[in-house]
């Protein structure tokens, strides 16, 4: 390997490294680096969720359940099959692009970046023409809708340009930096999604003008992604040096793991279609949105996080990893509670926004249900990224892949008696399960817990909250959006007074010092 003597600038909204110094001082600057590119992505995440849960408000209000059915089943597919293409890369060229820049190893990272995308768009190109060949057989075979093989045969042409996306921008996280995987996987591509959208439905292309939205956007994020990774490697030139064992032992564990974890996240979505109609799928789909946008939080601060474990664990940081994991934990939680205290008191209201025929009891217990199993995964935090990230594949394989079968059971028993709510048990019990477990095992194997005193005090402040909310629901008597605003309003100036008066934590102020001009968000 060529000697190089000094290594690329690093992005602007990072933390150069810097030898020698202690760990007190290593953690508080990776605390700011997480929190900044933490705020970024959050924006980013906000974005994204809102477009998604905005394209799920007009389908169902243009078009109907049906459709909005018709919709997720495709989204669920180009899902399942991105994650298939990407046989693991997502993880290893964030992991190994973190490890080989920490080693300035220039060539390594060239020649991981070039793998991963070369073998990703191969994939991706193969599974769209099967997909493509396969999609009437799959609509009128297994789903009894004609409408899913033609959103089939659009996911198909998507899919190429929609795993692109997700490798080029993997490859970026592993420079520590947030603003290609923020700006355009959670900004540009969803918000032009949505635009396209609207415009579609507005000019009376329905459900077709939905899915070529969805292509058209899909393929401008792509040329946005591949421009945004061109610009990061422009490192020092070394020959291209292929690890190929180390980089595939690692990304296909995680790629078996990421697709169990995806196909907990989906099966449901399969399943109901296979079982029930589209528009059961566009009743459980519009349930499902909510929750996910309540829990939209703990994905930035995840893709903050990932590659700094890397770095970490790589150099043998354990106090920073420590306080990092703790630190990020504590803000998914804190930050997603008001959000789930909403969709537990008043789901019926949320659900109005759809239009009153959206608001029915088995959707109200569907929201209830998935805010109660997506509460447990935020309070536990990052576990599985802390497996996987230091290495351990393997572990989150094996979860991943035992709380799968769980699911699929369960959603396979509960489903024909009991529908949607069934499936929402079933990823409720199944998404907990998990995540006590990853959190055991990170325990056993690293000798860290998430848990800390701002989580206990964000969970008297909700529990606070929520009875504030529920009283006022209670008094208003009527399901409108002016119980909805009211209550929402209540229950956030409600939440952050009781978590001003429990205090804040160290944490919580050294952010506060430094937006406030005290300390610098970013430190070289």
């Amino acid at each position: 390997m060529t000697g190089v003597a000094t290594p690329p600038p690093p992005p602007d909204d990072e933390v150069d490294e810097v030898d020698g110094v202690d760990e007190a001082e290593e953690s508080e600057r990776e605390i700011l680096g997480i929190a900044r590119g933490g705020a970024l992505n959050i924006g980013g995440q906000l974005c994204s969720q809102t477009s998604f849960f905005l394209i799920t408000l007009v389908l169902a209000r243009t078009l109907g359940q049906a459709d909005v059915g018709v919709y997720a089943q495709g989204f669920a597919f180009l899902t399942l099959l991105g994650l298939l293409s990407l046989s693991g890369f997502r993880a290893g060229l964030t992991r190994f692009v973190a490890v080989h820049l920490a080693e300035r190893q220039w060539g390594a990272v060239r020649g991981t970046v070039r793998l991963g995308l070369g073998l990703s768009a191969a994939g991706s190109a193969v599974l769209g023409v099967a997909l493509f060949a396969l999609s009437s057989t799959l609509a009128n075979g297994v789903f009894g809708d004609h409408n899913v093989g033609v959103a089939l045969r659009f996911v198909a042409a998507t899919l190429p340009a929609s795993v692109f996306i997700d490798a080029a921008l993997s490859a970026t996280q592993g420079f520590k930096t947030m603003k290609p995987y923020a700006t355009v996987g959670l900004i540009l591509e969803p918000g032009l999604r949505l635009a396209l959208t609207g415009g579609a439905l507005a000019m009376g292309w329905g459900l077709r003008g939905a899915l070529v939205a969805l292509v058209a956007s899909n393929y401008v994020g792509a040329v946005l992604a591949a421009i945004a990774l061109w610009r990061l490697m422009r490192i020092p030139h070394e020959a291209p040096r292929y690890d190929i064992r180390e980089l595939f032992v690692f990304s296909v564990v995680s790629w078996m793991a990421s697709l169990a974890s995806a196909g907990l996240i989906w099966a449901d979505t399969i399943l109901l279609g296979a079982y029930k109609t589209s528009s059961d799928v566009g009743l459980y789909q519009v349930a499902t949105r909510m929750v996910m946008l309540a829990a939209f939080v703990m994905t930035p601060v995840n893709a903050a996080f990932a590659p700094r474990i890397a770095d970490l664990y790589q150099r043998h940081r354990m106090k920073s990893l420590r306080d990092t994991y703790v630190a990020a934990t504590s803000w998914i939680l804190r930050l997603s509670l008001p959000a789930f205290v909403l969709c537990v008191v008043m789901p019926k209201e949320l659900l109005s926004l759809f239009g009153h025929r959206f608001d029915v009891e088995a959707a109200v217990t569907v929201v209830i249900v998935l805010s109660i199993g997506k509460l447990v995964d935020s309070a536990t935090g990052p576990c599985g990224l802390m497996l996987n990230m230091s290495g351990r594949p393997g572990y989150s394989l094996f979860d991943n892949v035992l709380v799968l079968v769980a699911n699929v059971a369960l959603n396979i028993w509960l489903i024909p008696h009991h529908g949607i709510v069934g499936s929402a048990y079933a990823w409720a019990i199944s998404l907990a399960l998990v995540n006590v477990l990853r959190v055991v095992q990170v325990k056993q194997v690293l000798g860290m817990v998430p848990f800390g005193i701002g989580e206990a005090k964000a969970l008297v402040a909700a529990i606070a909250a929520g009875v504030v909310t529920y009283a006022i629901g209670e008094w208003r008597g009527v399901v409108e959006v002016g119980t909805l605003l009211l209550g929402g309003v209540a229950l956030c100036v409600t939440y952050v007074a009781v978590v001003a008066a429990l205090g804040i934590t160290s944490d919580d102020r050294l952010i506060l010092d430094a937006l406030r001009g005290r300390r610098r968000l970013v430190t070289s």
